[in-house]
């Protein structure tokens, strides 16, 4: 089974991810980050992916270090099920209509990580959340689980559908990047036999 579980704790922030790829969808999600909360649940949904998250914060200074923290873990956690990423399908995209919204998302399951991020919000806040964190996010996230993420929101006016046409982005293509292709289940997709280090 590919599933992957990490601890993370520091002097900010403790959070206990698990991740099973090959899951159904189900979540148990607790940041202390409500609107946190709903896209990582959005993300379990959306990827298949079961996803535990439980992290305890310093949510009294602001809410940068759960979130980062949290994209780190769940990276992580990912990256380990994934080991050696044999037999994965390694590309996956999606475009993803949310309402007035449209945003497009690309990603290589390449073990080189890089965030092209091209989305802008007309707000500061989305509740209680600052909009640039989810930057910050996407930006630990890929760099943890190793994946070269493209994220361009073509365009949208209500920040909520914006932030979430993203996270549904991802879940797709994350699901169609991790399938197991049947016709090279068991090579590495490169021409190098390894994913990582250098072009």
């Amino acid at each position: 089974m590919r599933r992957g579980s990490v601890e993370r704790r520091t002097k900010e922030t403790e959070v206990r991810v698990v991740v099973d790829l090959d899951g159904t969808g189900t979540y148990k999600v607790a940041t202390g980050i409500g609107f946190l909360d709903h896209m990582l649940e959005q993300l379990s949904r959306h990827s298949l992916m079961d996803i535990e998250v439980q992290a305890k914060g310093d949510l009294h200074i602001d809410f940068h270090h759960t979130t980062e923290d949290t994209g780190i873990a769940l990276g992580e956690a990912v990256s380990k099920a994934l080991g050696d990423r044999k037999g994965i399908v390694r590309y996956g995209s999606a475009i993803i209509p949310m309402d007035e919204t449209c945003t497009r998302v690309s990603l290589d399951a390449s073990n080189r990580p890089y965030l092209i991020w091209k989305v802008a919000f007309s707000k500061p806040k989305l509740g209680d959340m600052d909009t640039e964190l989810f930057k910050e996010w996407f930006q630990a996230f890929a760099q943890a689980a190793g994946l070269t993420l493209h994220v361009e929101n073509l365009y949208g006016e209500n920040n909520h559908h914006i932030v979430e046409s993203c996270f549904k982005g991802l879940a797709r293509s994350l699901r169609q990047a991790f399938e197991i292709d049947p016709r090279q289940s068991n090579q590495v997709p490169s021409t190098k036999g390894v994913l990582g280090g250098s072009l």
